[in-house]
């Protein structure tokens, strides 16, 4: 064989070892079949700001990530529109509650807070199943998910009130925890859907299930928990706060006091004057007991009747500064 013919083979080999390499660094890339079809299906799920913008075959695996954010949106109450087709929407909901795909499930969300506003009738009978799994979505690591979750609550508050006291422990820890995260904005959804639950279920049947909350172990579920116990109280109105007890309000304000979060002990301020304005409204001693023994009737007296000393010196103190504030201040 000539030198020539040598030399080119030797070229040949290793065009082909060349080819054989690059080949098999090909799996780094994705592999795209048809690419102009996957573009042009990729640019119709899109929003319109975002499919102006030229998009190579290198970017759709990210233009995939941002597609999963943008296709969410938060929609207020008052702004989503009722459901076409009511009866399918009923029979495919929870499964698509329970479904595996995120964006799945926040459509089924969406439904449930549509037929909470247009239908709740309709949805009465399964309002259980869908709680427990509107819980299930609230524990969703995923940010969506979470947040749709807790705008299903509040309307699931609005709509049912009492209905969903059987069902509200789960929903409520969940909640109280959402409160007290760190990400904002669902820390202000999660306060929003607290507030519609002291709106719309009655503080008899909520205060029972707020009060476990005010000895947890996490603080901050504490200081939320004590927020809205002392929302919650005055819905009772004078007669229902004498009904409930307020020795045990006041027990349950007492131990607020010395919580570690400021949320808590301002919340326990707030309860204990409520308390107070209450408790002097509604015990007039008579002429005879109030001449013979005017202490027995007096808020001092009732403190340290049914407190221990140093929490009946601590609510005193703090009545008084308020009672002294409120004198000034008039």
């Amino acid at each position: 064989m000539s030198e020539k013919a040598l030399r080119d083979l030797n070229m040949l080999t290793g065009s082909e070892r060349k080819n054989e390499s690059s080949s098999k660094g090909s799996f780094t890339k994705p592999y795209v079949e048809n690419n102009d079809e996957n573009l042009d299906k990729w640019r119709g799920k899109i929003p319109s700001s975002l499919a102006s913008t030229p998009i190579s075959e290198g970017e759709i695996m990210n233009s995939v990530v941002e597609l999963g954010t943008a296709e969410v949106q938060y929609i207020e109450s008052e702004n989503l529109n009722d459901l076409e087709d009511v009866d399918m929407s009923l029979r495919t909901l929870l499964a698509g509650l329970d479904s595996k795909d995120w964006v799945v499930v926040c459509e089924a969300l969406d439904n449930v807070r549509r037929l909470a506003i247009f239908h709740k009738e309709s949805m009465l009978d399964m309002l259980g199943n869908v709680i427990l799994l509107i819980v299930k979505s609230l524990k969703n690591p995923r940010s969506a998910v979470c947040k749709t979750a807790i705008m299903t609550s509040e309307d699931i508050f609005n709509a049912y009130s009492d209905h969903i006291i059987d069902s509200l422990d789960p929903l409520l820890v969940q909640l109280l925890l959402k409160s007290s995260q760190d990400k904002r904005f669902v820390c202000e959804a999660a306060e929003r859907a607290l507030m519609a639950m002291t709106t719309w279920v009655s503080p008899t049947l909520l205060l029972p299930k707020l009060q476990p909350y005010l000895k947890h172990k996490n603080p901050r579920i504490r200081a939320k928990a004590s927020m809205f116990f002392c929302r919650s109280v005055p819905r009772l109105g004078t007669e229902g706060i004498t009904a409930y007890g307020i020795d045990k309000l006041i027990q349950v304000a007492a131990s607020q006091l010395s919580d570690q979060l400021p949320e808590s002990r301002e919340a326990a301020r707030t309860l204990l004057s409520e308390l107070q304005t209450i408790y002097e409204k509604s015990n007039i001693p008579s002429p005879t007991v109030e001449s013979e023994h005017p202490e027995l009737g007096s808020w001092e007296h009732f403190c340290q009747s049914k407190l221990s000393p140093l929490s009946a010196q601590a609510v005193l103190r703090v009545t008084n500064i308020a009672r002294e504030g409120l004198v000034l201040g008039s």
